[in-house]
């Protein structure tokens, strides 16, 4: 077989290869989205409808309509802003230890923050809401916030940044009378955009989604997140309402996809070591 047979092949596989594994990822999207247009029939038809017929945008606000949708947006604007926030604030100067100090324990502590990146919040959620009930704060949105103040994965990514900036540009800087303070917030954290982006982000989709943490630390719809208010379209609407219920979730991913626009050119930068310039 010629070597212009063998390209034109591998360049065919590559690409139904490529085409099967968006079609995977992309297909639940696009089934949400039509769905979320359609008439309460065109959910019932067999075979499926693909493409509704005219679509129903009323659905939208009929989701909005069915609980304090309003309360549930705020709440995770709150909840995601603030953790990502104090994360930063906590993470930048541990991750900036970790990398460029040498202290006592060091290794040991580093270990520590690994294990505990290791062990998933459902281990540890029943001692966390018993302290948090005996603080008297359940009925409020720190429970949700207060947990996630730091990130164990946001430590480790960021000191493996850290760790790749020259250390003379961080000595030079200290031979001109810079603080420690400057240094991270002139030196360490322009050098290293790509990797709190990804870790904002990361930090952002996991809290965004998350539903487990604010079943159990909430019992009011003043201090539900959005995720919750859409759990609660399956019991407001019916089991057969996919129409309303798909468009709610419609309104809780379509924040995702924006930040993921405007931050998915520094995660691939994170990930893909170009060396310091």
């Amino acid at each position: 077989m010629k070597t212009y047979d063998l390209n034109w092949l591998r360049s065919t596989l590559e690409f139904i290869l490529k085409a099967a594994i968006l079609l995977v990822f992309v297909f639940p999207f696009l089934w949400m989205i039509s769905t979320s247009l359609q008439t309460f029939e065109e959910t019932l038809s067999f075979p499926p409808t693909w493409i509704p017929s005219s679509p129903q945008w009323i659905n939208f606000a009929d989701a909005m309509n069915a609980g304090p949708f309003l309360t549930y947006a705020k709440n995770s604007i709150m909840i995601t802003v603030s953790i990502i926030v104090i994360q930063m604030v906590v993470m930048i100067p541990a991750a900036y230890a970790f990398a460029k100090y040498n202290f006592a324990g060091k290794n040991i502590l580093f270990g520590m923050i690994l294990l505990a990146f290791m062990i998933p919040g459902q281990v540890t959620f029943i001692p966390v809401y018993l302290m948090l009930a005996d603080w008297g704060i359940i009925k409020t949105l720190l429970p949700q916030i207060i947990p996630f103040m730091s990130s164990a994965f946001g430590i480790f990514l960021l000191r493996q940044y850290f760790m790749q900036i020259p250390q003379e540009l961080i000595e030079a800087a200290r031979l001109d009378n810079a603080s420690e303070f400057k240094i991270m917030m002139k030196i360490m954290i322009p050098m290293s955009r790509a990797a709190l982006a990804t870790i904002a982000l990361f930090s952002f989709v996991s809290h965004w989604n998350d539903y487990f943490w604010p079943l159990v630390m909430t019992d009011s719809a003043a201090v539900r997140p959005l995720t919750m208010g859409i759990a609660k379209l399956r019991e407001t609407e019916g089991i057969s309402n996919w129409h309303t219920i798909m468009a709610g979730n419609v309104v809780l991913v379509v924040p995702i996809l924006i930040v993921y626009v405007f931050c998915s050119k520094q995660i691939v930068k994170a990930f893909v070591y170009s060396g310091i310039k």
